[in-house]
């Protein structure tokens, strides 16, 4: 009768489990794994939607509440379809570019110099690199241009729903946006802290 070694059968056939050696969280592995080469800092919490959406609605409330005490509620006439349709519409011209600048000024601003807005401050979240590093001036600009699109009514809403299912789908929960502009929103406090010295 032949015998046979369950060990010998075993380095015959390879393994159906793999272990993983490696280190780090999920959220470090896959966005190393994008390109191959970006490397989040190990711990890294990557910012839900929820947090994203509600830190944005909160900015455009704050801003938009600024907006109508100095302009002395004036900057409805963004909204307002008579005043478009009207010999007047050039308030509404006017306004509509002053609600844009001012959005615009306060989002690149803020990302620049706190590296995240006063919503995302209230939620816990910042803007960062992909490879957990500071944001550059050219990359905050770039995507806050990008971010506009959100205020426009209609077109910005779909945007806006496109890019939350988005960041659902992505396991690096990154919208569009983020992914051309190689960042990501993470929880300020799971960086280290080298990483978030510079959020305010």
């Amino acid at each position: 009768m032949l015998g046979v070694n369950g060990s010998d059968m075993m380095n015959d056939h390879e393994s159906p489990i793999t272990i993983n050696s490696g280190s780090g969280t999920l959220a470090k592995a896959i966005v190393s794994n994008k390109n191959g080469e970006k490397n989040i800092p190990e711990g890294t919490i990557l910012a839900s939607r929820i947090d994203r959406l509600a830190a944005f609605i909160l900015d455009v409330i704050v801003t938009t509440t600024i907006l109508v005490f100095i302009t002395g509620g004036s900057v409805f006439y963004v909204w307002n379809l008579s005043m478009w349709s009207s010999y007047d519409f050039h308030y509404s011209l006017g306004m509509t570019f002053v609600f844009f600048t001012a959005h615009w000024l306060y989002w690149r601003l803020s990302g620049i110099y706190l590296s995240r807005s006063f919503g995302q401050k209230i939620f816990g979240i910042a803007v960062v690199s992909d490879d957990g590093s500071e944001m550059t001036s050219k990359m905050w600009d770039r995507r806050v241009l990008r971010k506009l699109i959100y205020l426009i009514p209609i077109i910005g809403w779909y945007n806006g729903i496109y890019d939350l299912a988005r960041i659902s789908q992505r396991h690096t929960h990154q919208s569009d946006i983020d992914v051309k502009v190689n960042s990501i929103v993470v929880k300020a406090y799971s960086l280290p802290p080298s990483f978030r010295k510079h959020i305010k």
